[in-house]
């Protein structure tokens, strides 16, 4: 039997080898189809789906196809493995700003809510650590409000389950593609306002167009400024969006495309709400703010994107593409220590840090159609490199008020610089670099040897080096390796409209904690096997998914059993299992839908930290969500357009014993098009104004009730 590192050995020949004979493949394959063509057999014309209009044209809430886990664009019944996309139309017209709103309401996902941008978003019990736009990775976490704004993207792919195929280090829930908006070979441009309930107004202009006569350079340039709804008394929460873009037709078949995006965000922090004295969640007080007055959150991103793609001649796709991302953020904030007591009051805690990071992300492919056994297949090869560095000095006090106080007077606390005290006095402070460094070799194959059959098989090898420095204590450690990342999966079309479909996927993620040797510990390792059956109707306007899955989560770093040492080992082991439906898109011309039910089954297998397993208490075992719009026709309610969703979930709780029942949450919609050009919509949110919590957390804090009944009423003009 073959040893791991043989393996490895031997898939990294096959795929250098098939680099190599990627230098030969345009004469290869041109030959190859020209004497197919001269058979009659098979037609080989490139992957149409490159080709595919944005959703923001096709409207609707479904699209032809997706590029999330699959590197070259797929239908949704090709893939094999839970996709979900979420089009622009969809999140106009559910009034979605950041991507932690589009989770809340999204099937298969799980938000645990913080403020606006600064949420955690999970799905299957992990969360998503990362988020990538075009398909380049960056870090995603709440505590550095990395958490995207949607203005300048067209829509949403996500995928549910490990894909370490082309994001190998990455967690276990999956990932989510941020597909652009892309300049336009005609001139559009629209301009919306909004105004509603609780200090939500926002203002965005969205221009885009030809720059040069024939339209070789064309660009876009969206402006955005949001500002949240104050649900939480003093929880402002203002954010400012810049998107440019700039595509450069080098030639028919070569194009250059630029993009920059810059993000900031000025929040007075709401960290959530204490329990009462006898463990209650405090219902009827939700607007009340656990926080002092000088509470702050400021962050600024900058990211910018270039993208060389050129369609050859066999029908073959190569692309280079690079994205840098620039971050920092420095927060400062005072909330909860404690209970309330019997006189509601309670001790006062706090946080401060500063975040520097830094992530680059390469990526460069070529995919290539071709004919075997009277059919089409494909296959895809490629290299990536990505580096992420995160520099984090950060100071926590558990007693800033000195004894316990009231509500009130949290409110009106004197300043306190709660990194600087820190700092100062060596309590409670941390200071930290850690830098992630990855390249990988990958190559898929997508073959037909019938044709209603589609085998899929792909591989990826990948050398990490991690480097942890714990500057506060003097400490460095570092570990590398080269790991194998397998990939496998089938589609069976059973009809015209039904597929079956089976999958196994794969990732490891590097860990940061430290054995008795003071090495920092293996990789977690995750496994995911899924099947489902997929459907597509009303010409592949309609798209509908049955799923079940089951997870394995291996070498979670764990505490140890002895007593008194403060290493760890890796031994936490958890297995996730549940089953998914969902249905997106038209089932008219005029009535969207997107529905789905999730059910959810957790079981720590050993357990690591009670930190860490139990977020799983956190979510619920069964989830459904349901949002539909329908626009009528004709001269009396034409124009007119109503929609209505609900949000609904079983009961859950934390590992501090803090419980809530189930909720349901119902939104609804109405809008007009009062000429072509001129649109105006209304979104209540929480139309029955129900009383509930979508996070529970510690008796202290991280307890967040749900937005109360709002408003918000919305204009657009387009030119």
């Amino acid at each position: 039997m073959a040893t791991s590192q043989q393996c490895i050995y031997r898939s990294v020949a096959l795929i250098g080898g098939t680099a190599v004979m990627l230098s030969f493949a345009p004469n290869v394959l041109a030959q190859a189809v020209e004497e197919a063509s001269r058979l009659e057999t098979v037609t080989v014309q490139g992957n149409r789906l490159y080709e595919m209009l944005p959703s923001a044209v096709t409207g609707g809430y479904s699209v032809d196809a997706a590029t999330v886990g699959t590197k070259t664009p797929a239908s949704l019944r090709d893939i094999p493995q839970s996709v979900s996309v979420v089009t622009r139309e969809a999140i106009e017209d559910q009034n979605f700003t950041t991507l932690d709103q589009l989770g809340r309401r999204t099937p298969g996902m799980r938000v645990l809510s913080n403020d606006n941008g600064r949420s955690s978003i999970y799905a299957r019990g992990y969360e998503y650590d990362e988020y990538s736009i075009d398909g380049l990775p960056a870090p995603m976490t709440s505590i550095t409000g990395s958490v995207p704004t949607l203005s300048g993207f067209d829509r949403v792919e996500i995928m549910r389950g490990p894909s370490g195929l082309f994001n190998s280090t990455s967690e276990m829930g999956g990932i989510v593609n941020l597909v652009r908006k892309r300049p336009t070979q005609d001139f559009q441009a629209h301009l919306t306002g909004s105004l509603g309930s609780d200090q939500q107004r926002s203002g965005q202009v969205d221009l885009a167009g030809p720059i040069d006569a024939n339209g070789r350079v064309r660009g876009r340039l969206v402006i955005d400024h949001t500002e949240h709804g104050e649900f939480v008394d003093n929880n402002e929460n203002h954010q400012d969006d810049i998107y440019a873009a700039i595509d450069i037709d080098l030639d028919e078949a070569t194009t250059l495309a630029l993009g920059y995006l810059h993000n900031s965000k000025d929040i007075t922090v709401n960290n959530g709400q204490p329990v009462g004295r006898d463990g209650e969640l405090l219902y009827g007080s939700g607007g009340e703010f656990y926080g002092a007055d000088w509470n702050d959150f400021n962050s600024h991103s900058n990211d910018w994107i270039a993208e060389l793609t050129h369609r050859f001649d066999t029908g073959g796709y190569g692309r280079l593409a690079v994205r840098y991302s620039d971050r920092n953020a420095d927060y400062n904030y005072a909330f909860g220590g404690s209970a309330l007591d019997a006189n509601d009051n309670l001790t006062v805690a706090g946080i401060g840090s500063v975040i520097d990071q830094q992530a680059l992300a390469v990526d460069a492919s070529y995919s290539q159609p071709f004919s075997a056994f009277g059919n089409v297949s494909e296959f895809v090869v490629g290299s990536d490199y990505k580096r992420f560095d995160t520099e984090t000095a950060s100071g926590r006090s558990r007693s800033l008020a000195g004894g316990r106080v009231s509500r009130e007077e949290i409110n009106e606390l004197a300043y306190v610089d709660i990194l600087g005290s820190a700092r100062t006095s060596g309590k409670g402070y941390a200071n930290t670099a850690t830098t992630l460094e990855e390249t990988g070799l990958y190559g898929k194959l997508t073959l037909r040897p019938v044709q209603p059959l589609a085998l899929i098989a792909g591989g990826r090898v990948s050398h990490y080096e991690l480097d942890y420095q714990d500057r506060a204590a003097e400490t460095d450690q570092n570990r590398s390796g080269t790991e194998m990342t397998p990939y496998a999966g089938l589609v069976f079309d059973l009809d015209n409209y039904h597929s079956l479909y089976a999958s196994y996927s794969q990732v490891f993620k590097p860990q940061t904690e430290s054995d008795r040797n003071n090495d920092l510990l293996e990789p977690r390792e995750g496994d995911q096997y899924e099947v489902g059956v997929k459907g597509s109707y009303m010409n592949g306007n309609l798209n509908a998914r049955i799923s079940a899955f089951r997870l394995y989560d291996e070498n979670r770093a764990a505490a140890p059993t002895d007593t008194g040492v403060s290493y760890s080992e890796s031994v936490g082991k958890m297995r996730i299992q549940g089953a998914e439906f969902e249905v997106t898109g038209s089932l008219t011309d005029q009535w969207d839908i997107i529905a789905g039910y999730t059910y959810l089954d957790t079981q720590v297998e050993s357990s690591s930290t009670t930190r860490d397993d139990g977020v799983f208490l956190l979510m619920p075992n069964s989830v459904v969500n349901l949002w539909t719009q329908y626009d009528f026709a004709g001269q009396t309610l034409g124009g007119l357009r109503i929609g209505a969703g609900v949000t609904a979930m079983s009961d859950f709780a934390s590992s501090n014993g803090v419980e809530a029942p189930g909720n349901a949450v119902v939104d609804a919609m109405v809008g007009y098009d009062f000429t072509s050009q001129l649109s105006g919509q209304l979104n209540i949110n929480n139309l029955f104004d129900r009383d509930y919590y979508n996070r529970v957390g510690g008796v202290n804090t991280f307890n967040m009730p749900g937005s109360p009944a709002n408003v918000v009423a919305s204009v657009r003009y387009d030119f």
